[in-house]
């Protein structure tokens, strides 16, 4: 499964889009650095009921933004997308 795979099933899960997401974890502080994975990930599960997985996804663009290594864009490993930005404003805007 794709990385923007993971994002838009959290889309589907949860009913808001990643960057809806990222704006409320930023008004909780999610976004600082001494705040560790886990506790957003307890947010998400609780409030959400997303899974580590989708979860963890989500931890990555918090805390380091919607860019993704390189030497996944273009590859045929499990985790390969076709571009190293990930979308955050929803699966239906998303350019072709």
């Amino acid at each position: 499964m794709s990385f923007q795979a993971y994002l838009d099933a959290v889309e589907t899960k949860s009913g808001l889009t990643p960057r809806q997401l990222l704006e409320i974890a930023q008004e909780r502080g999610y976004d600082d650095p001494s705040v560790k994975a886990g506790v957003i990930l307890d947010w998400l599960k609780t409030d959400y009921d997303l899974g580590r997985g989708h979860g963890m996804a989500m931890v990555h663009v918090i805390k380091k933004g919607p860019a993704i290594d390189a030497k996944h864009v273009g590859s045929t490993g499990s985790h390969r997308d076709a571009s190293d930005t990930l979308w955050l404003d929803g699966a239906a805007t998303r350019p072709a």
